[in-house]
């Protein structure tokens, strides 16, 4: 869980301060034997799981979880290590995973740790996400301190969500902090519950809760090295090159080591070289980051990327291929008709989502509507638009929810009656 999830307001009545799990922080369990046991303690308790996990975000490379939380009514709570067992990390946790396999989850951001869970062959036969949960009931600071704060007036204090969860040992309060993430979830999901049950969205949260437990990997971005800060600064084929080169060396250190790459090399630094693109050491070691012994050390590496990126032959463009949408700033220009669909689109469910209190990126993601109004052809009647618009956004993965509040709206927006006077000589 990240540091923000434990950061309050000021703006938030005040609460009674959480400090510390009712029944004492549990001793972090390392062996198998002791996961074991941990599982049985778990099968005997009732209902649904309380579930989070730490990373290492910033620190190492990988997204593993470093320490693996799980409360559980008549159990109360365990701290897993799943790193530092001396076995399989899926063969060692297996009994743990057999038993959280027989009821729902409850997670906080449930799509930030699910992923890292699976990697130790947990995977949820039911989901609840408290996060996602206060979304759909219209709150709106839904980090876990807010939720907790306004649900259960209580309040957690800041803590360690940002810290290096590789590290060992861990010191006692990381462990206090890392119970206290499960220690009202449970409670936090029965209020929640309730919530959305007055506001008549029981069944919207089911579906929305479904998709997200049974939602496929995404693939990898084709060219993540155009994520690096600062890349706009460079305007040429070859310093992109550049870019791409350095950037790849680093993530191939970073995946060997197991280091986050910006610790490596920052993006700072990368941008930096591929602009001076220096070809001798003294160059290189002259520029910022780079005169480092560290960098003095690994300067041959970094010089051989430039050189590569000199005599490359396929330079990179200097936009991304894309196989969507341009960014909608370009539409008026570009596709005015498609601008003109985009607006009244959005104005649709910017007013829909006033009416039910839910934010319009979780009616409908705004990728989606930036696809439907890109692409759209008009139907000759309302109801032709409304049948297109309805199979559109099942093939992109709406939800029934969603295109029960969202075709009527949309089909509206993007009727012939809303397209520019000229749209039918375009």
């Amino acid at each position: 869980m990240t540091e923000s999830d434990h950061t309050g307001s000021p703006s938030e009545p005040e609460a009674t301060p959480l400090l510390a799990p009712r029944e004492g922080v549990p001793p972090l369990l390392t062996s198998a034997a002791e996961i074991a046991r941990a599982a049985e303690r778990l099968a005997a308790g009732e209902g649904p799981f309380a579930i989070d996990a730490e990373r290492a975000s910033g620190f190492r490379y990988s997204n593993r979880a470093y320490l693996v939380q799980i409360r559980r009514a008549g159990a109360g709570t365990v701290l897993i290590d799943p790193v530092n067992h001396g076995g399989d990390p899926v063969a060692t946790l297996a009994p743990v995973a057999e038993v959280l396999a027989t009821d729902e989850w409850v997670l906080h951001a449930a799509d930030q740790d699910l992923p890292c869970l699976a990697e130790l062959g947990m995977r949820p036969p039911k989901l609840y996400d408290t996060e996602l949960a206060g979304r759909l009931a219209g709150h709106d600071k839904v980090n876990l301190a807010a939720e907790v704060q306004r649900l259960l007036g209580l309040q957690l204090t800041k803590g360690h969500g940002a810290a290096d969860w590789s590290k060992r040992p861990l010191p006692p309060e990381w462990l206090n902090y890392a119970a206290l993430d499960v220690e009202v979830l449970l409670e936090l999901r029965e209020a929640i519950a309730k919530v959305l049950a007055e506001q008549g969205k029981t069944e919207w949260a089911a579906q929305e809760f479904e998709y997200l437990r049974t939602l496929e990997p995404q693939p990898t971005r084709r060219d993540r090295w155009r994520r690096t800060s600062g890349i706009h600064k460079v305007r040429d084929r070859r310093a992109l090159a550049a870019v791409r080169e350095l950037w790849l060396v680093r993530d191939q250190i970073a995946q060997r080591r197991d280091i986050a790459p910006g610790r490596i090399l920052p993006d700072s630094a990368i941008i930096e070289a591929a602009l001076a693109d220096p070809d001798t050491v003294e160059k290189l070691t002259a520029l910022p980051v780079f005169g480092g012994p560290r960098q003095r050390r690994l300067a041959r590496v970094w010089l051989d990327a430039l050189a590569r990126a000199r005599t490359t032959d396929d330079p990179p463009e200097i936009h991304e291929p894309s196989n969507g949408p341009p960014p909608a700033s370009r539409w008026q220009r570009r596709k005015p008709e498609a601008a003109a669909r985009l607006e009244a689109a959005r104005a649709e469910l910017s007013e829909l989502s006033q009416q039910i209190s839910v934010p319009a990126e979780n009616i409908l993601t705004p990728e989606i509507v930036r696809r439907l109004c890109w692409d759209w052809q008009p139907r000759p009647t309302l109801d032709t638009t409304a049948a297109a618009v309805e199979e559109f956004l099942r093939r992109a993965g709406a939800r029934p929810w969603q295109r029960e509040l969202t075709v009527p709206r949309l089909a509206r927006a993007l009727s012939a009656e809303h397209a520019p006077a000229d749209s039918a000589d375009a």
